[in-house]
């Protein structure tokens, strides 16, 4: 493996590289990767249109298909850091406007691609705003096999589309949780997604704070009939009991954050 920069000169960075992570990574194969610390980009999925696809700029990399909004990640830059950075950058998407639901990495062992998938929460336009991209449009999910995709992009896109249909639910009860700040830690962090049973890196699942074991118990239960993937913290052995057998998972109040 080595790394190898854009020159002056080059399409991709006229003026040079912006980070030091604007660099190629070149595996022993001879394979070429955009990004000396990976990189990463946003899958914007909205209720009504469908998924948010870049039309790549020709000198691009694969340039003239659809992928995602992404780049390479900036030093030191978290993966969930270098997605909203760079769908800001090339797509104008509002921070405010996504709530975040997963990540998923590709692991190429010299080089990774993070993808962020997130719910708009805010219904927004895209606006091409840098030089990488020629067209921005919101695809419906049935549609998006019918575009030339970006290979990587391409290679994902089952997985991905499968896994919005999960929708993982978090209810704590609070009466057992001593550390009250730990709530609002993990909405931010996510939870790795082993801890929940799940596929991929880390999850944001959607958190219920009820306040005793009984709004647990009584509310688990509505919501385990209908979502299989849901999770409930609580120290009460006998509501915990129950929720099992009606399909739920269920951690102890020690477990939550531990992972933070």
């Amino acid at each position: 493996m080595r790394i190898l920069s854009p020159g002056h000169g080059e399409p991709r960075r006229p003026f040079g590289p912006r980070d030091p992570g604007d660099a190629w990574v070149v595996a022993d194969s001879g394979q070429k990767y955009w990004g000396r610390f990976g990189a990463a980009g946003l899958l914007a999925v909205d209720p009504r249109r469908g998924v948010l696809l870049q039309h790549r700029v020709g000198w691009s990399h694969y340039g003239g298909t659809w992928g995602i909004p992404g780049g390479a990640r900036h030093q030191g830059e978290s993966a969930f850091a270098g997605a909203l950075r760079e769908s800001g950058e090339e797509a104008g998407v509002p921070r405010d406007a996504v709530r975040p639901r997963l990540m998923s990495v590709l692991d190429k062992q010299v080089w990774t691609y993070s993808t962020l998938v997130a719910d708009v929460i805010e219904p927004f336009e895209p606006v091409i705003s840098d030089r990488e991209s020629l067209g921005l449009r919101w695809v419906p999910l049935d549609e998006v096999d019918g575009y030339e995709l970006h290979p990587g992009f391409a290679g994902s896109w089952p997985r991905l589309r499968a896994l919005l249909e999960v929708r993982p639910v978090l209810m704590v009860d609070v009466s057992s949780v001593t550390d009250k700040d730990l709530i609002e830690a993990v909405e931010r962090a996510g939870v790795p997604a082993g801890e929940l049973g799940l596929q991929e890196e880390r999850w944001f699942p959607e958190i219920v704070r009820v306040a005793d074991p009984q709004e647990a118990l009584a509310r688990g239960l509505v919501e385990a009939a209908r979502n299989p993937y849901l999770t409930v913290v609580g120290d009460d052995e006998a509501a915990g009991a129950q929720l099992v057998e009606a399909g739920a998972r269920v951690n102890p109040g020690e477990w939550f954050g531990s992972w933070l």
